[in-house]
């Protein structure tokens, strides 16, 4: 029996009832485990986490040279300094996320190996029922919860997207997924693809490149890359002066965010002026003999998707040392021994590694209820990308993607927190963001607007995501810079927001 046969098939028993129950034990939920702490004292919280122990991200991928492509001083969580090289490995993030479960004492909060399953809404008794199973031992359980903070993320941990392409099974050598690497994979001087050009071809390709025959990048188009030394020269100058590390933490972060705003402006107001930049770097590893143009140059304009930072450019190296390479094409079909291309070249290969995606899931598979009806959350608009109109007592951490993630955390975590207080102060035991008056007419559109950021999995899920309005209180504009002075402002007195 699967796992969610038996959720059904079982009559859970109530295991305890919070004021808060957060869904995610990965960088959301531990920051919003922290904060609950701090700025909610006496709030009783538990933490659902569906793997062995926390992480999420940093737990389900364990291909060669995972690493961060945000740098750690924004990743990090604003209220612990992050000490070590900005771009981190996964160990070393799940290093620092466990120094703050144990400094703070959150683990006796965390139950590990619960997956949700359901969440369902009662406005006659105005509370969250989730139900859940315990995945090590099949046990169904029910919690009740006042609040309910969905922490899970934005995509499927449990598979990743992998295009169909022809006679994919004729192919007998192995096919892997990044996000479902197998620890017995051997690629020791094995010749391997790499279908895809993001973040993670980008992290796979120069670490294992040491140890293939030959690996190769192939894709359809090109990405954008940022380059540089996996160090902040302002930071190695203030430990030389012995200054102290939450203060070289927090003049580090607003020098790293000064810098990229400044950047991301360019992007909007100077394209090809920030194009050229982008490029350049490329060059600089590359020399003026590499074809650019055709492997590096894409065609969208720089941040309609998220630029990963390739750290003293490895991956560029890997090419320029001839271990590695890249191929611009599309895929005609599988053959036995590799792919055929389009163009008619064929790549030999003994492991194909589809590096090709995510696959989102706005609700992270739980189904969800109010008062008996099922919700769909594509029919709510938005509150600022963390609530949603008809929908109470809940918020959703969706982070940035032209900033780090974690930035967003700390902010939806402030407004949790002083939501949930001011609700204690009014005597409130609801909340619901509604449309106003003013907003009636308001045209609704797609959660994020292709034209100014577009990655694939959010192109083919967008029909499962909630809409956005045109005023910056319902959408989520992926814009820190403004948000982190909005979000203080949020006036809790809105008529957006409808208590009981």
């Amino acid at each position: 029996m699967n796992v969610q046969s038996q959720i059904r098939a079982e009559s859970p028993g109530l295991t305890g009832h919070f004021d808060v129950l957060i869904a995610g034990a990965g960088i959301s939920g531990i920051g919003a485990a922290y904060h609950l702490t701090q700025q909610c004292p006496g709030t009783s919280f538990i933490v659902l986490e569906t793997q062995k122990s926390f992480g999420g991200t940093w737990r389900t991928h364990r291909y060669p040279g995972i690493r961060s492509d945000s740098d750690l001083h924004t990743f990090g969580y604003r209220f612990k300094p992050w000490t070590s090289a900005p771009i981190a490995t996964a160990a070393e993030i799940l290093k620092y996320m466990g120094e703050v479960i144990e400094e703070n004492d959150l683990g006796r909060h965390i139950r590990y190996e619960h997956m949700i399953s359901s969440a369902k809404w009662s406005s006659e008794e105005n509370l969250w029922t989730i139900e859940a199973v315990r995945t090590d031992t099949g046990e169904a359980l029910r919690f009740t919860a006042n609040f309910f903070w969905m922490c899970q993320g934005y995509y499927r941990h449990s598979e990743g997207y992998t295009p169909e392409w022809k006679d994919m099974a004729s192919f007998k050598g192995r096919i892997v997924h990044p996000q479902k690497w197998p620890d017995d994979l051997d690629y020791k001087n094995k010749k391997v693809v790499v279908i895809g050009s993001g973040a993670t071809a980008a992290t796979l390709i120069p670490a294992m490149a040491k140890d293939c025959a030959h690996v190769t990048m192939l894709q359809r188009s090109p990405t954008y890359f940022r380059t540089g030394r996996n160090a902040i020269e302002i930071a190695e100058t203030l430990r030389q002066l012995q200054v102290d590390e939450k203060w070289i933490h927090e003049i580090t972060r607003r020098k790293i965010l000064f810098e990229q705003d400044a950047f991301t402006r360019k992007t909007f107001e100077e394209p090809e002026a920030a194009k050229k930049d982008l490029l350049s770097a490329v060059e600089a590893y590359l020399g003026p003999d590499y074809d650019i143009a055709t492997h590096f140059t894409p065609r969208y304009r720089p941040w309609r998707q998220r630029i990963a930072f390739i750290p003293d450019g490895d991956l560029f190296q890997g090419i320029k040392s001839g271990k590695a390479s890249v191929v611009t094409d599309e895929i005609d079909r599988f053959t036995e021994t590799g792919i055929l291309l389009k163009s008619g070249q064929t790549l030999e290969a003994d492991i194909i590694i589809t590096a090709t995606g995510f696959n989102l899931s706005a609700n992270g598979d739980i189904d969800f209820e109010i008062d008996g009806k099922p919700l769909n959350f594509a029919d709510t608009v938005t509150y600022r990308g963390m609530m949603f109109t008809g929908v109470p007592n809940l918020v959703w951490v969706f982070g940035y993607f032209r900033a780090s993630w974690t930035l967003r955390v700390d902010l939806v975590a402030d407004f949790v927190c002083r939501l949930l207080n001011h609700m204690k102060d009014i005597g409130a035991r609801k909340v619901s963001p509604a449309l106003r008056p003013e907003d009636h007419n308001m045209p609704l559109l797609p959660w994020i607007d292709a034209e100014n950021f577009n990655p694939g999995y959010m192109m083919r899920g967008m029909h499962l995501l909630p809409k956005r309005g045109d005023k910056p209180e319902w959408q989520h504009n992926q814009d820190y810079w403004a948000e982190k002075d909005e979000f203080p402002a949020i006036d809790l007195r809105d008529s957006a927001f409808v208590y009981e």
